[in-house]
């Protein structure tokens, strides 16, 4: 006969730093040879993940004094069309395959969000490993990923611009406060702090370099974070605050052209790269990438900016959420007319209902009220959806990479 496990479920401090890395590394698969790779060892990760421990919402579960099922959140914010959201950045997600079965993992994420909710983080991220899995929890894509590759001979010829490109340490304050500016004025953006640029920086080598653009009057309006490794430049992050700062960019990366043959990155925005260059025959892949859900309805909607109209708006609804009590059923949003609204239940039959995952992605932009009422999705008289459609700002959503 087995023994009998003994689990409970409590928060994981950094006493229990051994044993946080080495669920983190099983589950992930982190091998010896990776963390050399990055010039790591064990050690290292242990000291690298010691923020996490003393900062974030960490839960787990054990079965005696051993951790074997564990989420992380890290307090973090987000803007969303101007405005700036707390938000809870889940991550750490593992359980030991001898543990899995039992909804282990389910009561930690309901005990996670109850968590978001109490400090006033009413909207969760999270990147998946399991879009479906996500999905039957509450979490819905809200953003894509744009893979590129372009030849060398296929590089944007350079265009004048008033500034220049200034290469500088790629942990420097320039990077961080252009970062922040950027952030400021982009919907989807996280405000980095240094926990979160502890994350965003945490796997790369140590070969990693970055270059600013600075406009004519010596203002930082762009960066790029890249690394060149066999005759390929690998753009690891590009952002810019307008045309003449992207140009200026691209100027930089093709002054390279003798010495690579090919650039390779990411793109996070709705931009159209291919439609930019002269050459437009780039290979671009295209892949779901972070999800969100709305952790408390009533906070975010609070907060969330409607369009402006002449008049007062009401969407009286039904909605599901398939582990949030006070996300589930029937709700008013009032929106007034100058934008600002507010959602409260409401005790009245209506045949209009929807679920968080689907309210989620269309608040934040990623899908509008028009084809998710075509799909089935959210369902609703044709008028109440050209209401939505006329409420919901119209903007794709900004992602990188933060953890």
């Amino acid at each position: 006969m087995g023994r009998k496990r003994q689990l409970k479920m409590q928060p994981v401090g950094v006493e229990h730093l051994t044993q946080y890395n080495q669920l983190l590394r099983y589950v992930f698969q982190v091998t010896d040879q990776e963390l050399k790779e990055i010039g790591w060892e064990e050690k290292d990760m242990m000291r690298a993940k010691s923020p996490t421990l003393e900062q974030a919402d960490v839960l787990g579960w054990f079965d005696g004094d051993k951790l074997i099922s564990q989420v992380a959140v890290y307090p973090m914010k987000v803007r969303i069309f101007g405005h700036t959201y707390d938000m809870g950045g889940l991550t750490g997600v593992g359980t030991y395959p001898e543990y899995s079965g039992q909804g282990l993992m389910h009561k930690l994420l309901y005990q996670a969000l109850t968590n978001m909710k109490g400090r006033g983080q009413s909207i969760s991220y999270l990147f998946p490993y399991s879009i479906p899995f996500y999905r039957r929890k509450g979490w819905e894509i809200i953003s894509d990923k744009i893979s590129f590759e372009i030849n060398d001979y296929q590089l944007p010829k350079s265009r004048p611009v008033p500034g220049e490109v200034v290469r500088v340490d790629v942990d420097g304050p320039e990077i961080r406060d252009t970062y922040h500016r950027f952030a400021l004025q982009t919907h989807g953006a996280l405000i980095r702090d240094d926990l979160a640029w502890n994350e965003y920086f945490l796997w790369d080598p140590d070969d990693m370099m970055a270059a600013v653009y600075y406009d004519d009057d010596g203002v930082s309006t762009g960066y790029v974070m890249y690394r060149i490794v066999d005759d390929v430049f690998h753009v690891k992050d590009m952002v810019f605050m307008n045309e003449e700062a992207r140009s200026g960019l691209w100027n930089f990366i093709g002054a390279h052209f003798s010495m690579i043959s090919k650039v390779e990155g990411k793109i996070f925005t709705d931009e159209p790269l291919a439609f930019l260059l002269e050459d437009a025959d780039i290979k671009e892949t295209i892949s779901p990438y972070y999800m969100a859900r709305i952790v408390d309805l009533e906070a975010f909607i609070s907060q969330y900016p409607f369009k402006p109209d002449t008049a007062d708006r009401q969407w009286v609804f039904q909605l599901e959420d398939p582990l949030l009590s006070w996300n589930q059923g029937t709700f008013a949003l009032n929106i007034q007319a100058d934008g600002t609204a507010s959602v409260h239940r409401v005790n009245c039959k209506t045949a209009d209902h929807t679920n968080i995952q689907t309210l989620t992605t269309m608040l934040l932009g990623y899908k509008r009220p028009d084809y998710l009422h075509k799909i089935g999705r959210l369902v609703c008289a044709p008028d109440t959806v050209h209401m939505l459609e006329d409420a919901i700002e119209q903007q794709t959503p900004f992602f990188s990479d933060y953890f």
